[in-house]
Order: C-alpha cells, then structure tokens, then sequence
C-alpha cells in the first residue's frame, strides 16, 4: 500500500457537469458512510478540508457543444488549486466528488506536480465510459463526459490549458478498465489516440487479476499512481447510487480484488471518487461500498498480508 500516511479530503459539492442532478451531495454522503473514520482505522493521519466553495447548477441547455463551462472551469480551478496545496504539503489528495468533469481540476494539478518533482505519471480510470467526447461528438454536451479528452488537449481551451501545460496527459499515460458503454464517435477518437482500455470483455475473457496485473506492469518506484474511480464503473447492482448506470460492470469481489492489487502496488499518490448520487442511492448503501473499498484500496486484507 501507499507508503504516504498523511491523507487530505477535498469536497467538491457540484453536478454542473452532469446530466443528472444530486451528485452534489457525494461528498456528505461519503463523510456519513463514515470515510475519515475508516482510513484512520487503516493507519492514516487523515484531515479534511470540508467542501470547497463554487457556482451552482444554472441548469441551462448546451451551448457551442457544452453545457456550463464557466461554471465547471471554476470547479475545475478550485479543485486544481486545493489539490496542488494537499501535494505541496506531502499529502496525498482524496477528491470527493461532484461529477468525473472534476477530474481535469486534479490531474492538472498532479501532472504539474509531477513535473515540478520529476516523477512518472499514471492515471487508472475505473469508469463504465470513456469520457472521451469533445463538444464535436458528444450527444449531450455534458462535460463530465469529456474529462479524458480535455486532459488529452481536445475540448474547450479553458479546460485543455488548465493547469498550465497543454496537453496535460499522454495517452501512454491513462488505462482504462471496466469501460462498457461509448458513443459512436467517442470510440474513433479512443482509437486514434491509443489509450489502452481494458473494456468488460477484456474483463471477462482474462479475468480482473490479470487486467489489473497488465494496467500495472509499467508502474515501479518511480511512478506516480493517481486513480480516477467513477463508482458507475461499477455494476449497478451492487451500486445503484450514481447517475448514468451501465448494466455489466464488475462485481463486488471483482472490484475489491481491483482495490487490493492497487495497494499491493505501494505506488497509489491521489485519487478521485466520482459520481456517487445519494438522490438515486439505497439508504447510502453505494458511499458505505464506496468507502469499504476505500479500505481495501488503502491495505485492508481478510489476512496479513506481507
């Protein structure tokens, strides 16, 4: 597991990038499934920083290929800057989402830091979606459909300049696994980039270990694991709370077998966890998941393991 015992939540409380209302409320959702708690009972010296201010949800239509752009480019800044001072300090960042459009305001901020420290970069996706739409693609113009894509320099300027340096990723630098839903066009542009997706079948024919086992193979002391975790990755039978469902996706053990070879890896820095939509959860039952596999993620085994 993660050699970094010091651990800050960020609360971003929006869903101005989605296409549903109520993932606003995740991060609450996740402090009530009890999260500091959880990873304090793992050996973390964990803080939280509440939730950061920003601009509500106009709910208007989309506009030249988006929907709210100033109003997710300024969570997208907030979320940059609190992430780069959860870093600064040798913390490792827990953003708390809010919708997976988030996810350009903390990579930025990693791959900066990256920069600045000279570490490698690797992002895991753990998503149901690509999120690789640009406002030429995508259906709806919600922007927490186009995250990958922004981070790749393809999508409105305020976002692909974010954090300084455009493109913020390469595609060598991004696995997906459990994807299983994409648009049309969505998938040509997966192609001509290159990103390596692990999709559901990859899944099904070789098994979540050996999934997992390649996603892994270039990581080394050197690297820099930050996690993108969309809780929709997950099948929604087992995690009803979040927005866009997509039937098929992993099972339980299968994601905590995920969770487990991600801390048996000792490379795990920042992380996302997106999407988590208590308006259409169970008596929170998706945030309690979520943060049983927080544990899992942060070196909770059945036995002691070396």
């Amino acid at each position: 597991m993660t050699t970094n015992r010091c651990l800050t939540l960020i609360g971003a409380p929006t869903d101005v990038g989605a296409s549903v209302l109520g993932a606003s409320m995740g991060p609450d959702a996740l402090r009530i499934a009890g999260i500091a708690g959880a990873l304090r009972g793992r050996g973390l010296q964990v803080s939280d920083l509440g939730n950061l201010p920003g601009p509500g949800n106009p709910q208007a239509p989309a506009s030249g290929g988006w929907r709210h752009l100033p109003e997710v480019t300024a969570w997208c800044q907030a979320v940059h800057v609190a992430t780069a001072g959860v870093l600064q300090a040798g913390a490792l960042p827990l953003l708390m989402g809010g919708d997976h459009s988030l996810a350009i305001g903390s990579i930025s901020a990693v791959a900066a830091h990256c920069r600045a420290s000279g570490r490698r970069l690797k992002v895991l996706w753990l998503d149901a979606h690509a999120d690789a739409n640009t406002p030429a693609s995508s259906p709806s113009g919600n922007l927490h459909g186009m995250p990958v894509a922004c981070l790749l320099g393809q999508g409105p300027q305020q976002l692909v300049e974010l954090g300084g340096a455009a493109p913020v990723l390469s595609a060598r630098q991004i696995t997906q696994i459990g994807v299983r839903s994409v648009d049309p066009l969505e998938k040509q542009f997966v192609n001509r980039q290159g990103i390596v997706v692990h999709d559901m079948r990859a899944i099904d024919e070789q098994g979540m270990r050996a999934v997992v086992q390649q996603a892994l193979a270039d990581v080394d002391e050197h690297t820099h694991l930050h996690v993108s975790f969309d809780l929709d990755c997950l099948d929604p039978s087992v995690a009803p709370g979040v927005g866009t469902p997509v039937r098929g996706g992993p099972t339980y053990r299968e994601m905590q077998l995920c969770m487990e070879m991600l801390a048996d890896s000792g490379a795990l820095a920042s992380l996302d966890l997106v999407e988590l939509n208590p308006a259409l959860d169970t008596r929170n039952q998706t945030a309690e998941l979520a943060v049983d596999l927080l544990e899992s993620l942060f070196g909770k085994s059945t036995l002691v393991r070396p």
